[in-house]
């Protein structure tokens, strides 16, 4: 009886929506790239994940790729958000400042993708200090180029990062104009704006996340590399509109990384909105708990104020 009612029930399984699949289960996660991962350098596979104060931080990244997450179809607003999670460029928290945040996105209608970056290092690249941004346009890539497919619309792809993620999401953002990655259809790699959590974004030594900097770029980088990786100097005015959330009393990542990266929109006439709050450290996620304030409900009033 048992045995019947299972083969009875298969069917049914079988044709589980695939949009509703991916909320009730693992995402669907997929590799960065068909072929060759650029600048590889060849050697085993030694990623490696561990869960520490219930947060999953993921190292040695080799193989990049790329957990979709989407919205119910009837739910489904054709934006998407490109997600960064932190970690120093020495892991990433790829939950805590990944998939939980996707997750919320979705009940938005947001389309939502996390990448798992490969991480600074001369075992895995020729050109380490290249890999992420190289990771992250190669996914701004993929959503593009398979729009029609994750029911998104191109002209609303963002960039969203935390820490060191919020650096790598403000390069995508100021470095949209030089292509890392092989791009043959010429497919824009602008994100259409940016969602930037207590990011790194300065290598300027009064204010910097050295360490952040040291893994990106070795600690023998020349003042010319600390430039033109410190993002508050590459804002022009084709950068696109920013959202920014800082907590005043962030010890690792000085609050005026975002002061000054505003700034920099400001004088660019770049469209800006920017949340400093009075207590939270960093590193606090979805959720600073010394406020009654939810800066996710503000980010997305703020999608919302600019038609995304």
């Amino acid at each position: 009886m048992k045995k019947r009612i299972l083969l009875l029930l298969l069917p049914a399984l079988c044709f589980v929506p695939f949009s509703k699949a991916l909320s009730q289960k693992a995402p669907l996660e997929i590799p960065l790239y068909r072929k060759q991962i650029p600048n590889e350098v060849k050697g085993p596979d030694e990623e490696a994940s561990a869960t520490d104060g219930g947060i999953m931080r993921v190292s040695k990244v080799r193989n990049p790729s790329l957990a979709v997450f989407l919205p119910p179809k009837e739910k489904a607003t054709g934006t998407a958000v490109l997600i960064c999670p932190g970690g120093g460029y020495g892991i990433i928290a790829i939950d805590h400042e990944g998939y939980d945040v996707a997750k919320a996105f979705n009940e938005q209608g947001i389309a939502a993708f996390v990448l798992k970056y490969r991480l600074p290092s001369d075992k895995t690249s020729s050109k380490p200090e290249i890999a992420p941004i190289q990771d992250a346009q190669q996914a701004l890539l993929l959503i593009r180029e398979r729009a029609k497919e994750w029911q998104v619309n191109p002209a609303k792809v963002g960039v969203m990062g935390f820490s060191a993620g919020g650096h790598l999401a403000s390069t995508v953002g100021t470095h949209f104009q030089k292509s890392y990655i092989s791009n043959p259809k010429q497919t824009s790699l602008r994100p259409d704006f940016m969602l930037l959590l207590y990011p790194v974004i300065s290598g300027d030594k009064k204010i910097t996340h050295q360490g952040s900097f040291d893994n990106l770029l070795g600690k023998d980088a020349t003042p010319e590399e600390i430039n033109e990786f410190s993002n508050e100097l590459q804002v022009t005015a084709q950068t696109p509109l920013t959202f920014l959330v800082h907590a005043s009393d962030d010890k690792a990542v000085p609050v005026q990384n975002s002061i000054r990266f505003y700034e920099a929109l400001l004088q660019h006439e770049v469209p800006a909105e920017l949340h400093i709050y009075q207590n939270g450290g960093h590193g606090f996620g979805l959720n600073n708990k010394t406020t009654a304030d939810v800066w996710f409900e503000r980010c997305v009033n703020w999608l919302h104020s600019n038609k995304f």
